[in-house]
């Protein structure tokens, strides 16, 4: 699976394990939200390991924009509040960081 492709789906698995905490503490939700939450968590750092990234700390940099848009994307579809701009254009930038991160030229 590409990196671009691998970043999204931990993102988005991400983002689901901590809603279920979320859920589970500031909505209500029974108890049993937590077992999904452990398990979309774990999911998400097996993705993350994934990726081509030559180091650890780059991969997680890189992930760090993917994640952000992501989570405005949650936002607008999961929770029923759209991103303003604001929202757009600090998750614009932060994906422009993260190609930096990812595509700049590194020397030998």
């Amino acid at each position: 699976m590409p990196t671009p492709l691998l970043y999204v789906a931990a993102a988005l698995a991400e983002i689901a394990g901590c809603f279920a905490f979320w859920a589970w503490w500031r909505l209500d939700k029974p108890l049993g939200w937590l077992l999904p939450g452990i398990l979309s968590l774990a999911l998400f750092a097996w993705l993350l390991s994934l990726t081509d990234a030559d180091y650890a700390g780059r991969a997680y940099a890189a992930y760090g924009g993917v994640y952000i848009a992501t989570s405005l994307a949650w936002l607008w579809l999961v929770e029923q509040r759209a991103p303003d701009r604001w929202d757009l254009i600090g998750a614009s930038l932060c994906l422009i960081g993260a190609g930096v991160i990812l595509l700049g030229p590194r020397g030998t």
